[in-house]
């Protein structure tokens, strides 16, 4: 997760599809994993202008997207981060090269149905994987996403803490001193769909891997 020292506007999420089973979704959507989302970046935007947040690694700007039938996680960790592109990048668009992200750690992840995206400009690049009966794992995974949407179910959820407190996602789960966060012991997502600026995983398997380029994403 990138930081900077100056506050900096989001960049602009795009709308989630808004078919019929994601319709009834919508309202279902925890309002565990919103208030992470919306508070961190109340709480960023603060920590950013006192200058508490530091740089730590450039991305390239360019957002994939991630969707999957069902992540059951162990270990579950979510806090504020602010990722920053190189000086001038090419993709920084309306951004100032600075994006306010919601930043997920889980310990251990297995998911099924995986699909990842990224549109290269009128091509996308896009991997499938875990559809085969076994699904993707992951241990110390990390994504950084400006929207996240789906069904969730949390066990023994802790929200509004320090994030730099956090021990249940492992190092992977903390975040910086004061930032707001919340971590839990479990948590299972279904219909699962991020638009991501980072990714991050220590140990990463995706059985029945198949990559291409299509017109259309995930």
């Amino acid at each position: 997760m990138a930081m900077s020292e100056e506050a900096a506007a989001a960049a602009e999420a795009p709308e989630t599809p808004t078919g019929a089973r994601r319709g009834r979704v919508r309202l279902k959507r925890s309002a565990l994993m919103a208030v992470p989302a919306v508070a961190a970046g109340a709480v960023l935007m603060t920590l950013t202008a006192q200058g508490v947040l530091a740089a730590q690694f450039s991305i390239s700007g360019m957002p994939f997207t991630i969707t999957a039938d069902r992540l059951d996680g162990k270990g579950f960790a979510q806090f504020g981060g602010l990722d920053s592109m190189i000086p001038d990048s090419p993709n920084q668009g309306s951004t100032g090269g600075q994006v306010l992200v919601a930043v997920s750690a889980i310990k251990n992840a297995q998911i099924t149905n995986l699909c990842q995206s990224v549109d290269l400009g009128g091509v996308n690049l896009v991997i499938h994987a875990g559809d085969g009966g076994t699904p993707v794992s992951a241990t110390d995974l990390t994504t950084d996403s400006d929207m996240l949407s789906g069904d969730a179910e949390f066990t023994n959820i802790e929200i509004g803490g320090d994030a730099s407190t956090y021990t249940k996602a492992g190092d992977k789960g903390k975040g910086n001193p004061g930032v707001f966060g919340q971590q839990a012991d479990t948590v299972v997502l279904t219909h699962l769909n991020q638009h991501n600026y980072a990714s991050t995983a220590v140990g990463f398997k995706l059985p029945n891997l198949r990559l291409s380029f299509s017109s259309k994403g995930c």
